[in-house]
């Protein structure tokens, strides 16, 4: 166990924390991080956090780092999904469909984010960038 975050090597992250991190930073004025505190080992565990930085040598890793852009899809948009079942000429629209309808894209979404990790990521150190492997848990 050691100070320096350069000791890492890996850090392991829930899918469901990293995917919630994500879409909260997109989705709400929140701004969570995925949080490796000291002492550093090796292998860590990065956690869902919510809150400023403090004084404690934790290492905060923005949600969007975790993701390869290119295969992250579009979060699903409300305005989008009630377009969708009023140009279906088979339903109607109302507030309770569209609801269920939404849900049903944004748990498709999550379940499709969650197979977009990086590899690899890079971690803010005092010494400058650092490459740590992602490893994903519950994906």
């Amino acid at each position: 166990m050691s100070s320096d975050p350069r000791t890492i090597r890996s850090i392991a992250v829930t899918a469901e924390d990293a995917v919630s991190a994500y879409e909260a930073s997109e989705r709400s004025a929140a701004d969570p991080v995925l949080r490796v505190t000291p002492p550093f080992a090796g292998r860590m565990r990065a956690r869902l956090h919510v809150g400023e930085p403090d004084d404690s040598g934790a290492i905060h890793i923005p949600p969007a780092g975790l993701f390869d852009s290119d295969r992250l899809p579009a979060y699903p948009e409300p305005a989008e999904t009630e377009a969708e079942i009023r140009a279906d000429p088979d339903g109607t629209y109302s507030t309770e469909r569209h609801h269920e309808r939404h849900v049903e894209r944004v748990n498709e979404w999550r379940a499709r984010a969650a197979e977009a990790f990086v590899d690899t990521v890079e971690i803010e150190t005092p010494d400058g960038r650092h490459a740590v492997a992602v490893k994903v848990l519950g994906s």
